[in-house]
């Protein structure tokens, strides 16, 4: 008996990764006029180049129930534990959707042990709990325990981000017009967070370079105080400036991150362009462990 790990498409964990520690995607989706993708099945760069084409904003959707239903019965009827993390709940009703599912199974298989974990984020931030809690599983943890480092996780990371433009956020409505006007005439640049499963302004400056030496100097503090966990750079089709974003924290860290794309769903909301760091970090008792440096090495190569 082994404790599987399901998670979704906004995790955007890589391919080679979900593969070693045998980690179950479930896809969202994205309509874009006529067209509609599973997101884990199109190509970031096509669905960029798509959506700077199309006139009409793109929308989302969350899987159906029975996708879920469906991967859980068969670790259930294998009688594997399952462990399930999921896309915030204020940003998709996907959590909800699978706690339905998991409803639905109990009373099928009333001794299925069945835990879905709310994110409370979305990316990589979502990811590093995922990794941690597969990691956790492929040693052989009980299923407390690989739910425990999810959660562990969860309760230490934290997503930084800027976008390039603001116009996707209005378009989204996660931003107001006059919000958006004002802040493209004075070429404002938020730093956005999540908090509590739901976007938020970090911070407000003046330069995307600004932006950046902000999101950067909040990580290094977070670090300095809380030891390193794990660390990745987030681009949204911004691939070279996603590698100089590594390299500032390679050269203050000694550290490679790894850099890892957002894909649509997450991007038709924030926009092409955008950066971020997504990361966690270790109690002070935990900070310089060996074994949290061959991670994010092996995270780093995973990704490049």
């Amino acid at each position: 008996m082994t404790v599987k790990i399901v998670t979704d498409s906004t995790s955007y964990l890589p391919q080679n990764l979900r593969r070693e520690l045998d980690v179950d995607v479930i896809s969202l989706n994205v309509h874009l006029g006529n067209e509609s993708f599973r997101e884990v099945e199109i190509d970031n760069h096509v669905f960029y180049q798509k959506m700077a084409a199309c006139k009409q904003f793109p929308t989302t959707s969350q899987p159906a129930v029975q996708e879920f239903v469906a991967v859980f019965e068969r670790h259930v009827q294998a009688d594997d534990p399952v462990v399930a993390i999921f896309l915030s709940s204020k940003m998709s009703g996907t959590f909800s959707t699978a706690s339905l599912a998991r409803q639905m199974l109990l009373e099928r298989y009333p001794q299925a042990e069945i835990e879905i974990i709310d994110s409370k984020s979305n990316s990589m931030e979502m990811g590093l709990a995922v990794l941690n809690a597969a990691r956790a599983a492929k040693a052989g943890k009980t299923f407390a325990e690989v739910k425990a480092a999810a959660e562990h996780t969860i309760a230490r990371s934290r997503f930084l981000f800027v976008p390039e433009k603001l116009d996707y956020l209005k378009k989204g409505g996660r931003l107001s017009s006059a919000a958006a006007l004002i802040g493209s005439v004075l070429q404002i640049k938020p730093v956005l967070t999540v908090i509590d499963g739901a976007a938020e302004v970090f911070s407000k400056v003046r330069s995307a370079e600004k932006a950046l030496d902000l999101i950067l100097s909040t990580f290094l503090a977070d670090v300095k105080e809380k030891g390193f966990g794990e660390a990745v750079v987030h681009h949204i089709n911004n691939e070279l400036e996603g590698y100089r974003l590594a390299a500032r924290i390679e050269k203050e860290l000694h550290v490679i991150p790894a850099i890892i794309p957002i894909g649509p769903i997450i991007g038709c909301h924030v926009g092409p362009g955008a950066l971020g760091i997504a990361y966690y970090t270790k109690d002070a008792s935990e900070r310089g462990a060996a074994s949290d440096v061959s991670a994010a090495k092996a995270l780093a190569g995973a990704a490049l």
